[in-house]
């Protein structure tokens, strides 16, 4: 028996505002800004554009994947001079981080434990701290790793890009297709970059995405060389690039949105979290996906708007086909092959992404999906729906 995802309260949650730092390449614009200076910069803005008073909001809640520890969300807040009494929380569930952040401080509206929240996420890769283990052959010194393990090795603990390789090789994504697709996301992130500036706040006298690859064309995409394996078809082309990035929302109530005056919100209907093989990580959200459906009873055909975190084209490419969906019906305004993956802060992205829709649209346009997988093997997704307030 499935259960039901849709929230049963009187209280109804809402995505209202977004703003977010510009994306900058890793060791490019940002490479001097720590994660708590770049949420630093954002937070305030969203807190002025909302029309928010500093002491109202109840807590801050920020995704983070590659910190050195500690609590990034309440450094940031009290460099951003938010009061004291502003606590602050930092969730890690890798890539998915920003998403579940987001969803957190909607189910904690919902719950009746909060009416204003601070939700997003942030990711410095060029500042992340560097991470060793305690040798026990020599005590004390250090042995330097790259990235955490997230699952055993006997079940397949690969690097991103080797399992973007895998996730190809078991759904038959060719490298034509992962061009294809990664071209098409360029365009659309070109087409909606005016959309997408009126939410970016400066950093550093900076105030555009350093990530843009608006000069690729199909010629440029095929002399690409496989970057993972010798044989393999996933390319730096049709591959995002880590980014350096912080992405902020708001959430509170409908009736408070109402009362506020905001325009188009993102209505919180519902979410889910799944795990799928950590060998094909790529294509975990998908599983989260049709949990969520499952959940709220509709099929892929009633989601008028999609967003799918675009680490790689071929995981795109081979979620599309596990949710059933026609990959040009994902991400409408481009995606992270474009614009860059600040990892804890890519989820939030997509929300941005919806909302942006959603407030061109100036309507009330049926379901609206963001998803992203995550290391590990696990997905979140989240369904909400566009609603007018005018």
């Amino acid at each position: 028996m499935n259960p039901s995802f849709e929230p049963d309260y009187r209280r109804r949650a809402a995505v209202v505002l977004c703003r977010r730092t510009p994306f900058g390449r890793v060791r490019g614009v940002h490479a001097a800004i720590e994660a708590h200076q770049l949420l630093a910069a954002v937070l305030p803005a969203a807190q002025r554009d909302a029309g928010l008073a500093a002491a109202d909001i109840d807590d801050v809640i920020v995704g983070n994947a590659t910190g050195g520890g500690g609590n990034v969300a309440r450094l940031a807040a009290l460099t951003a001079g938010l009061p004291n009494a502003v606590p602050g929380l930092t969730v890690d569930r890798q890539c998915s981080s920003g998403l579940d952040a987001i969803v957190l401080a909607c189910r904690l509206v919902e719950s009746g434990a909060g009416d204003w929240f601070l939700a997003g996420g942030v990711e410095s890769c060029s500042t992340a701290p560097l991470r060793a283990h305690r040798l026990t052959s020599l005590p004390g010194a250090p042995d330097f790793y790259s990235r955490a393990q997230f699952a055993p090795e006997e079940q397949g603990d690969p690097d991103a890009g080797e399992a973007a390789e895998n996730v190809a090789a078991a759904f038959g994504v060719g490298r034509e297709q992962q061009d294809r697709y990664a071209l098409s996301s360029y365009a659309r992130t070109a087409a909606a970059h005016d959309a997408m500036a009126a939410e970016i706040v400066p950093v550093g006298g900076c105030g555009a995405d350093e990530t843009s690859r608006r000069t690729m064309s199909a010629a440029l995409m095929a002399r690409f060389p496989p970057a993972f394996r010798t044989a393999g078809s996933v390319t730096a082309g049709n591959s995002c690039a880590d980014a350096d990035g912080a992405v902020v929302t708001v959430v509170t109530t409908v009736d408070h949105a109402r009362a506020a005056g905001f325009g188009t919100i993102l209505e919180f209907r519902g979410s889910a979290v799944s795990g799928g093989p950590p060998a094909l990580f790529g294509t975990a959200g998908a599983f989260a996906v049709r949990k969520l459906l499952d959940g709220l009873r509709l099929s892929s055909d009633d989601i008028n708007t999609w967003e799918y975190n675009e680490a790689f084209a071929a995981q795109v490419l081979a979620s599309a086909l596990l949710i059933g969906v026609a990959p040009e019906n994902l991400n409408l305004h481009g995606g992270a092959l474009a614009y860059g993956h600040p990892y804890g802060a890519s989820g939030a992205m997509l929300v941005a992404n919806l909302l942006r829709q959603a407030s061109q649209r100036k309507d009330d346009g049926g379901w609206s999906v963001a998803a992203v997988s995550a290391a590990g093997g696990v997905g979140t997704a989240a369904a909400f729906r566009p609603v007018s307030l005018r």
